[in-house]
Parts: C-alpha cells; sequence; structure tokens
C-alpha cells in the first residue's frame, strides 16, 4: 500500500473535506514546531539534570528528540512525496508529517519522565492519568492542525504518528534495559 493507493486517497481527501479549515485547531501547530519541541526539550534536560541526576534518562530524552527529528527528515526526502496543493504551500516534502512524528515523540517523552522513571515527579494515579491524556490529546491536535492548514494529507500525519510511537516504544526498551523500573507497566 502506497500513498497512490486508492484507500489512501479516499481517506486523505474525506479528511481534508472534514477538517480543512478548521480554524480553532490550527493553533495547536505551535506545540509540533521543532524550535518549540528543541526548548521544551532542553527544558526537561536540565530539569533532568539537577533533580535526577540520570544521564541515561538525558540521553533517552537527547536520542528520542534528537533522532525523532532525523527520522523524519530522512524520510521525507527518501519518499519525496508532494504536500497538497494550497496557495503559499511550504516547499519542504510531505511524508511523514514531522509535526506528528516530533510532536508525538516529544510529549510522551516528558509524559514518561515525569511519571515513569525513578525519583518520579507525579505521585498519584489521578494525576499520572491526567499528565499522559493531555499529551495524547496535544498529540492529535497537533497532528490534526496539519490537516486543517492543509499542509499535510492525512495519511502523512497518521504515519508520522506510528512512526513516532514506534521509535518512543524502542527508545522505552533501550532505556529500561538495566534499569529497575523496567517491569513497570504503561
Amino acid at each position: 500500500m502506497t500513498y497512490e493507493s486508492p484507500f489512501i486517497q479516499a481517506l486523505d481527501t474525506l479528511a481534508s473535506n472534514l477538517l480543512y479549515g478548521v480554524h480553532w485547531i490550527t493553533m495547536f501547530h505551535y506545540f509540533g514546531e521543532t524550535k518549540f519541541i528543541f526548548v521544551i526539550s532542553f527544558i526537561v534536560l536540565i530539569f533532568i539534570g539537577i533533580r535526577k541526576r540520570d544521564y541515561k534518562l538525558m540521553l533517552f530524552v537527547f536520542m528520542n528528540v534528537g533522532i525523532g527529528f532525523g527520522l523524519y527528515q530522512f524520510l521525507k526526502y527518501l519518499i519525496e512525496r508532494p504536500r497538497p496543493d494550497i496557495i503559499d504551500q511550504f516547499s519542504t516534502f510531505s511524508f511523514p508529517s514531522g509535526h506528528a512524528l516530533h510532536g508525538l515523540v516529544y510529549l510522551l517523552t516528558i509524559a514518561y519522565v515525569f511519571d515513569h522513571t525513578s525519583d518520579r515527579v507525579i505521585n498519584s494515579k489521578k494525576n499520572s492519568r491526567t499528565v499522559w491524556i493531555t499529551a495524547i490529546i496535544l498529540i492529535l491536535f497537533i497532528g490534526l492542525s496539519r490537516i486543517t492548514e492543509g499542509r499535510h494529507y492525512a495519511s502523512d500525519v497518521l504515519a508520522g504518528w506510528m512512526l513516532g510511537y514506534s521509535w518512543f516504544i524502542l527508545s522505552v526498551w533501550w532505556y529500561e534495559q538495566g534499569n529497575p523500573l523496567k517491569n513497570k507497566k504503561f
């Protein structure tokens, strides 16, 4: 299955018809901007360095965000899918959505750092659920914002989410090797 298959084209058309121009969602794209992600990640790294002094966790954050960025950039230039045809469209490639992939990676990474590591910041199940639900809602709206603005097809966003989640899970697996919390379920 490729982005040129009838099923994917129908999905992209349906999502565009439903979401294009829904202006209140477009504001969420700022949470997926690369500069914003790197600034927030840097703040998280400083927090870990000062409060936790866990260098493997710092490397986990750095790898997730840094390699996540490199992953979607590499795939964009490997696949070279053109963006949707709108006025003032970006000149970069469309597949996968960097906002969707990178947004998912950094938000799940932050939730994981604050909820699933030694010296947890979040100590109640209610607060834990709130952090994860907030991250998931932001992830959804960051991805949807790319469709509402006409910057990406829905299939670009879905691919970004799937690739980002795969990278996140692989990174968690790496981090938990030899970590006393590795049997903790989430």
